[in-house]
């Protein structure tokens, strides 16, 4: 069963066709938007960054502020894949694989931007008022294509099970093991417990808990990670040669690595740059369409924000660590024990503020993705059927913490993909509407509208 995984994720899911779907439809709508992110990337940081700081109220039941809804989203995207992710992503691939991250980021800041927008344009309310939004909506209200909805809703499900939930349970008790030396069992227990009682406080809670998280687990990690900057400092310019060399003559065997081609390294970089951002996946879009914003396109810059933070700044910052360290290379170890040893090297105690780092990612990636897929079986099946999905998840919570988990990593690559395709698809197809309410909003950024945002509001735009 790995074997057959391994092989659809290299050929197919992750192969050539979707590495031209991927980036190609970043391609397109850096041209149908004509790069407004970047053009007016100031108004970006404007309704993002500078506004983190500013005092934000709910004002409607059901929905949370813009910088709850990008901490959620941010609580499912910074998780392992920053930490661990990168580490394999480098010993698998070379270094050059984090160049073609960065060219997977700063399309995914698009299409990121894209996906958010129509999340919150096309979203609605449920029967008990809170806005549910993401790409089944405007999958079926802006194309009518019920069934594929239908079929990027069980992508997620199953989707939920993998990459938001057993590969970072497993994440958290290999960490507690390897620093404290904590049981796996003792871990599962107590990991299981916390989970159950944040997630059946719905998104209210999920996205008070990710508020305070996601910024705390954020500076602490990135502190300690330019501490160890500070003392590599000398190596740095050097780490930067070989990712961009490497990224376009492959990278050469070395002690005991075995070496990679530059197309591998292309594969692995936009697949891990996907795992840790999650652009073009459908996924974060269904966090940002509760929150509560005057227009579907600024909450689109918290989007592109996400990923900005996410990939340019957060795998940056890691792979730095990773590449001055020299570990990357020595093929006897794994992504999680050359992330722990390259920071153990450069700084006492270091092992244990990378492991209470994961800790705190994988926890917060996981309440998120329980969100995500809550939002998607709602769609599929109906708000009854989200009381057996909450037993179901936090079992395998408990499961993730105690069983090898090999193939987990590669279903979570085979469903990121799965989910991917028919979520770029829609954006294309929608493209002009993208055009419409982007334009809309950036030609007079400080336009300031009613603070109604559901589909209604924007009818007439988007005609």
């Amino acid at each position: 069963m790995l074997n057959l995984i391994v092989w659809l994720n290299d050929n197919i899911i992750w192969g050539i066709p979707m590495l031209i779907l991927m980036l190609g439809t970043g391609v397109f709508l850096v041209i149908r938007t004509r790069g407004v992110i970047f053009t007016h990337f100031g108004t970006v940081m404007a309704n993002t960054l500078k506004t983190i700081f500013k005092k934000q109220v709910n004002e409607e039941k059901g929905m949370i502020t813009p910088f709850q809804a990008v901490c959620t989203a941010l609580a499912a995207t910074v998780g392992t894949g920053n930490i661990v992710g990168i580490a394999i992503a480098i010993s698998v691939g070379g270094p050059g694989a984090i160049f073609w991250m960065w060219v997977c980021a700063v399309l995914g800041m698009v299409t990121k931007f894209c996906e958010t927008t129509l999340a919150v344009a096309y979203r609605e309310k449920n029967k008990y008022g809170d806005y549910v939004g993401g790409p089944m909506y405007y999958i079926s209200r802006g194309l009518g294509w019920k069934k594929t909805a239908f079929t990027f809703c069980v992508f997620a499900v199953i989707a939920s099970f993998g990459v938001g939930n057993m590969v970072q349970a497993n994440a958290v008790s290999g960490g507690l093991k390897s620093a404290f030396h904590v049981s796996v069992y003792v871990t599962g227990i107590v990991l299981a417990a916390l989970v159950g009682m944040v997630i059946i406080g719905g998104i209210k809670r999920i996205a008070t808990v990710a508020e305070k998280l996601v910024p705390f687990m954020a500076v602490m990690y990135i502190a300690a990670a330019i501490v160890v900057l500070i003392i590599n400092a000398g190596k740095i310019p050097a780490a930067f040669g070989l990712i961009i060399k490497d990224a376009f003559t492959g990278t050469a065997a070395a002690g005991g690595f075995a070496g990679s081609t530059m197309l591998y390294a292309v594969r692995i970089g936009v697949a891990r740059g996907v795992f840790t951002n999650e652009a073009g996946l459908g996924s974060a879009p269904i966090a940002h369409a509760s929150a509560n914003t005057d227009h579907p396109a600024r909450q689109g810059c918290w989007g592109a924000f996400e990923v900005f933070f996410d990939t340019i700044v957060m795998c940056t910052i890691t792979a730095l660590v990773i590449i001055t360290s020299g570990l990357w290379s020595d093929e006897g170890m794994d992504g999680m024990h050359i992330s722990l040893t390259a920071f153990q090297n450069a700084i006492p105690g270091g092992e244990y503020i990378v492991s209470v780092g994961i800790v705190l990612f994988a926890f917060a990636t996981i309440i998120a993705w329980y969100y995500y897929a809550e939002k998607a079986l709602e769609f599929i099946a109906g708000i009854k059927a989200i009381k057996l999905y909450q037993i179901i998840f936090v079992v395998l919570v408990f499961v993730g913490c105690v069983a090898e988990v090999d193939v987990v990593w590669e279903l979570a690559d085979l469903f990121n993909g799965l989910m991917a395709i028919p979520n770029l698809i829609t954006l294309v197809a929608l493209s002009t509407t993208i055009v419409k309410l982007t334009q809309d909003f950036f030609e007079d950024s400080k336009k300031i509208r009613p603070k109604n945002t559901s589909f209604s509001s924007f009818l007439q735009i988007m005609k």
